[in-house]
């Protein structure tokens, strides 16, 4: 098997980034690959981390509730973004074929991950590690660096007509 070690971004307003990413660390663990999971901004509860887990990926969440940004006081963002590079420093430390960023674009556009070090973790990764970023507004060196680009865009969604989310299709 030829190991490329590319960089995949999903981003933009629409449904289907995570799902996507997902998606591809599902296909390789039944390939035999190393997964690890980092979910930046979500709590570990949603429906595609225990079946990825019994597969063998290793997920790794934020600890304790998620709140957005804007209704974080000061000490909350402070260990927030603590608890978000954490997170980066374990996955790294972890041996992986395949690296999953979830709403890593988030976490960063949000002052809650330091710049220089995701930046050096996606653009220094060992040889033959596969990273995928997701989040709706990428950074510009992740568009200048990524191998593949999807974005997603939302054209109908049922959240704007009171639609709530539902857990085993949102979550």
């Amino acid at each position: 098997m030829e190991k490329l070690g590319l960089i995949h971004l999903y981003c933009g307003d629409g449904k289907g980034k995570t799902t996507a990413a997902m998606g591809l660390a599902l296909r390789a663990l039944g390939r035999g690959l190393r997964v690890v999971v980092v979910q930046f901004w979500k709590d570990g509860s949603s429906g595609e981390t225990a079946p990825l887990e019994r597969l063998g990926a290793r997920v790794l969440a934020c600890p304790g509730p998620v709140k957005f940004s804007w209704d974080m006081t000061a000490q909350e963002r402070e260990r927030a973004e603590e608890a978000h590079n954490r997170l980066l420093e374990t996955a790294v430390s972890l041996p992986c074929d395949l690296l999953v960023l979830d709403e890593a674009c988030g976490a960063l556009e949000a002052g809650l991950l330091s710049e220089a070090r995701l930046k050096q973790v996606v653009l220094e990764r060992p040889e033959g590690r596969e990273i995928v970023l997701t989040g709706r507004r990428p950074a510009g060196w992740m568009t200048d660096c990524a191998h593949y680009i999807t974005r997603m865009e939302e054209i109908r969604h049922p959240f704007h007509q009171g639609t709530a989310a539902r857990a085993g299709i949102e979550f």
